[in-house]
């Protein structure tokens, strides 16, 4: 595999580099030797967040991971990586692709299944009509990082979110 690691607001020191190398080292049983995997590490206040991006045959696999610890982030962002590789191999397997980067062996080889989607709670509101700028006021007097409302102006269902750096994002529906 070719690592591609670069860093913002941090040095990548031999140790960072040598812990990223091996930590990801172990998904080489999933790929194929010409595999890229693009890592960035950046420090931002308490925040020691790593992104790693795999390109794939017309899909990407990444995952973005934050702690107070660049060591902890790693280990984290590897877990993730790896559930993401089960998840997609199932789906290649399913459509019987091609397996494109990865190896023969890990798709030819039989896995135990994934924890299947269980909801466990079902919650029922009334949504009222109000305005997004409202929606979010009540996002955080909820305290949740977002809000199901009914939109005054448009009379659509949409979704108020908050995004980093205290912003706040809108979902609105499109129909085809």
């Amino acid at each position: 595999m070719k690592f591609t690691i670069s860093g913002k607001n941090i040095e990548v020191t031999e140790g960072l580099r040598s812990t990223v190398v091996d930590k990801l080292g172990k998904l080489e049983r999933y790929f194929t030797p010409d595999t890229e995997i693009i890592v960035t590490m950046s420090v931002e206040k308490e925040r020691q967040k790593i992104e790693v991006t795999i390109p794939v045959k017309g899909n990407i696999i990444r995952s973005e991971q934050v702690s107070n610890d660049m060591y902890v982030s790693i280990d984290l962002v590897e877990e993730v990586i790896e559930r993401q590789l089960r998840k997609y191999k199932e789906k290649i397997v399913a459509k019987h692709q091609d397996g494109g980067n990865f190896r023969r062996e890990f798709i030819e080889k039989e896995t135990e299944p994934l924890d299947e989607v269980k909801i466990i709670r079902t919650k029922h509101f009334g949504m009222k009509p109000m305005y997004p700028e409202d929606a979010c006021v009540q996002m955080e007097l909820l305290g949740h990082n977002f809000y199901v409302f009914r939109n005054a102006e448009t009379e659509e269902v949409n979704v108020v979110y908050k995004r980093k750096g205290n912003t706040y994002g809108l979902i609105e529906p499109e129909y085809s």
